[in-house]
């Protein structure tokens, strides 16, 4: 929100450090009000969006391999880091080019579960594994800290808002009303991203370790694209409007910008045109129109290169072809193959038990068996000595190996990683219900009901060996020349009461 005009400007959030290569850095703020950043004596205007105020500083021309202390200044007064503060100062650091690299991932926090479900189930599942993250860093050195952490999505629950959320809700309007305490519009995605990223200890990691994002369904509403069916469903309702606008708007500001490089923030239009507008509300919610209706030239995906590790972050949400067409069965069932009153109720259990994994989207889900063959193969060149699908999105772990038919001569390891939630949870029911899908009985019943619908027979198999695990968790990957790991860490309270990690699971990748 823009402040007044007495006084220095404010920090709201921030900073966050986003992109970092061997030579150059950006870090993101919000203000409360227009002014001018500096970052190791790089400045930045901020530029204004809808009474928002914000600045993204290119911090170039650094060397490899070094390690920066650093504040921020808004107008030449230090805002960061704040007095008193309990945490050291934040340090940028550029990595050497072959050292070895180690990438967090994970995905679903929600800052604080709102009533009736908050207490008892944080007790349950233990605390945010973010703010463990936080704890483990502050008795590490720089040098030990991960080169990045990937949040690939519900990074903000708009349909499940927070008590902060929730009351700046209120003052603002009717909750009553549909859409009741889900987010309305950009306003309330502000508000939403305060709630989530304002707690100190997750402030401190995001403005130490450089952060990757891509948004899942909660970051708009659960099942976003989960079918034509919900896409029809959603689109008549008077309020979808505004939301599905403030929703692509505040991903843009919020977390797609941080993640292009400075040389492709040179060649990036909207970031072009965002700079040069008074209010550049008009352009972000042009980009959000066309983004919803998978206009070309709209890319949310991110590929990005540590060292000999290619990081490759699939926009598997917005893009979504959906037509009318367990996951493959449910999808040759939606799509009429055991008549239209099986179809209307496909399409109930699809939404309500979240039937909506890649293999939902068949034709694509063989697309990517094809890619992974090839990769594995060496069809597209020398092959990776390892390759790792990582997901979330379904508040639950596991490590899954890629089984390939005999005889098609793969030769890189290849893995599904799941790490979800960060912090959230699975209700009781559901967590049952996975546990008979997933035993052998169920895998069985499942692909006899996929066959006798019609569903394509997968070419490749994913076998769940280790997990599932049902508390917040984040994973680590661990790349030294050729060979890789994961780590599985679960977030517990220490002896203190003090969130802490606690390893669960350790493998080979290669």
């Amino acid at each position: 929100m823009a402040g007044g005009d007495s006084g220095p400007p404010e920090l709201v959030l921030g900073p966050l450090l986003r992109y970092v290569g061997e030579d150059a850095a950006t870090v993101w703020v919000e203000t409360d009000r227009p002014c001018l950043v500096e970052v190791l004596g790089r400045h930045a205007r901020t530029f204004h969006v809808a009474g928002h105020h914000y600045a993204l500083v290119v911090v170039d021309r650094l060397p490899s391999a070094a390690e920066y202390e650093y504040q921020v200044t808004l107008d030449g007064t230090v805002r960061w880091p704040e007095p008193g503060s309990a945490f050291p100062p934040s340090v940028l650091r550029t990595p050497g080019p072959d050292q070895p690299r180690r990438l967090l991932f994970g995905s679903c926090r929600i800052a604080e579960l709102p009533a009736p479900r908050g207490r008892r189930q944080q007790q349950e599942h233990g605390p945010d594994a973010m703010a463990a993250c936080a704890r483990e860093l502050l008795g590490l050195p720089p040098g030990r800290w991960p080169d990045a952490l990937l949040l690939i999505g519900d990074q903000v629950y708009a349909d499940e808002a927070g008590p902060a959320t929730r009351r700046f809700i209120e003052d603002r309007r009717d909750p009553s009303v549909p859409p009741g305490y889900e987010v309305a519009d950009f306003a309330e995605y502000c508000a939403l991203y305060r709630e989530a990223w304002r707690e100190p200890s997750v402030r401190w990691l995001l403005s130490v370790v450089p952060t990757i994002m891509i948004f899942d369904d909660h970051d708009v509403h659960d099942d976003w694209n989960t079918s034509a069916a919900w896409r029809r469903e959603y689109e008549a309702k008077p309020w979808w409007r505004s939301r599905i606008t403030g929703a692509y708007t505040s991903y843009w500001l919020y977390q797609h910008l941080g993640n292009l490089s400075p040389a492709e923030l040179g060649k990036d239009e909207v970031w072009r045109q965002v700079q040069e507008a008074g209010d550049a509300a008009a352009v972000l919610a042009d980009l959000a129109l066309r983004a919803d209706r998978g206009a070309g030239g709209v890319r949310w995906s991110v590929r990005r290169d540590f060292g000999g590790v290619r990081v490759v972050v699939i926009d598997s949400r917005s893009r979504r072809v959906v037509r009318d067409d367990l996951e493959a069965w449910n999808e040759a069932v939606c799509a009429g193959a055991w008549g239209s009153r099986a179809a209307r109720a496909g399409e109930r259990l699809r939404q309500a038990v979240d039937l909506e994994h890649w293999a939902a989207f068949g034709k694509s889900f063989a697309e990517f068996e094809g890619l992974l063959t090839g990769l594995a193969t060496g069809a597209y060149g020398s092959p990776p000595a390892s390759v790792t699908v990582i997901g979330g999105d379904v508040h639950h772990s596991y490590l899954a190996p890629v089984e390939f038919p005999p005889g098609i001569g793969a030769r890189s390891a290849v893995h599904q990683a799941v790490c979800s939630p960060v912090h959230n949870v699975l209700p009781s029911g559901l967590r049952r219900g996975h546990r008979l899908a997933t035993s052998r009985a169920g895998e069985l019943a499942a692909a006899v009901l996929a066959r006798l619908a019609g569903a394509r027979k997968p070419r490749i198999r994913w076998r769940v060996t280790e997990g599932p695990w049902f508390t917040n968790m984040l994973s680590a990957l661990e790349f030294s020349g050729r060979a890789a790991r994961v780590r599985f860490d679960r977030a517990v309270p220490d002896a203190a009461g003090d969130p802490s990690l606690q390893a669960v699971h350790e493998a080979e990748l290669t």
